[in-house]
């Protein structure tokens, strides 16, 4: 399944490369709305409440109200989760709020999380940089692999997205053989993102029973939607 992206940024939907340089910007809004109407599925990200430099609150609201989201950026507290999924959101998507405090994986929030909302409208974002988790909004770094966090974190969660950094915006293609990998280590929903660029590439992604998360392919007209 293809699942398009729409990333905020000040206030406009972009498309960065390896989650920092500015590629594309538009703020024609009913036109991306008009084009993904017909998807079961839209992922909404916050980019600004991801890097702690603002947030895009009232978009995120007017688009969840339009169009079936799971919505992530910035959802470090249960009453945040609480709130997006109240403004519209299917599900929400928590990342950086996993990997911190005294222990690598924090197992504590995550039951929290799903004690607050239920288990089936989280996604567990787990994205990695040169093979390591990365949070923050992709600035920092923690010492764990993906294979490592996913089996800690599932008993709490419906779902993970997994986003490998380092083709992300580039449409090289997603690396095949880590969705085979990561789909052996969880019986949960699993979406990879990350150089995203074809059909082709969605439907190797299907057969193994990994969805597919694009936006640079999308937004540049090189993948049909």
């Amino acid at each position: 399944m293809l699942i398009p992206s729409i990333d905020l940024m000040g206030g406009r939907i972009v498309q960065l490369v390896g989650g920092e340089k500015l590629k594309l910007a538009f703020d024609d809004f009913e036109y991306w709305i008009g084009r993904f109407q017909h998807y079961p599925l839209v992922q909404l990200i916050d980019l600004d409440a991801a890097m702690r430099q603002g947030e895009n609150g009232e978009l995120i609201a007017r688009i969840a109200q339009r169009l079936p989201c799971q919505v992530g950026g910035g959802i470090g507290t249960a009453e945040k989760a609480v709130a997006v999924l109240g403004a519209g959101a299917r599900r929400v998507i928590v990342g950086s709020a996993l990997f911190s405090g005294a222990e690598l994986v924090n197992t504590g929030f995550a039951r929290a999380l799903a004690d607050a909302v239920g288990s089936e409208q989280l996604v567990f974002s787990v994205d990695t940089k040169k093979g390591r988790v990365a949070v923050k909004g992709w600035r920092d770094q923690v010492e764990l692999t993906a294979d490592e966090a996913i089996p800690e974190l599932e008993p709490y969660c419906g779902a993970f997205l997994y986003t490998h950094i380092d083709r992300e915006g580039t449409m090289q293609g997603f690396p095949i053989e880590v969705a085979q990998r990561l789909r052996l280590v969880t019986k949960r929903q699993l979406i990879v993102a990350g150089g995203i660029r074809e059909q082709a590439e969605i439907d190797a992604l299907d057969v193994i029973g990994v969805d597919a998360v694009a936006g640079m392919a999308v937004y540049s007209g090189i993948l049909a939607t």
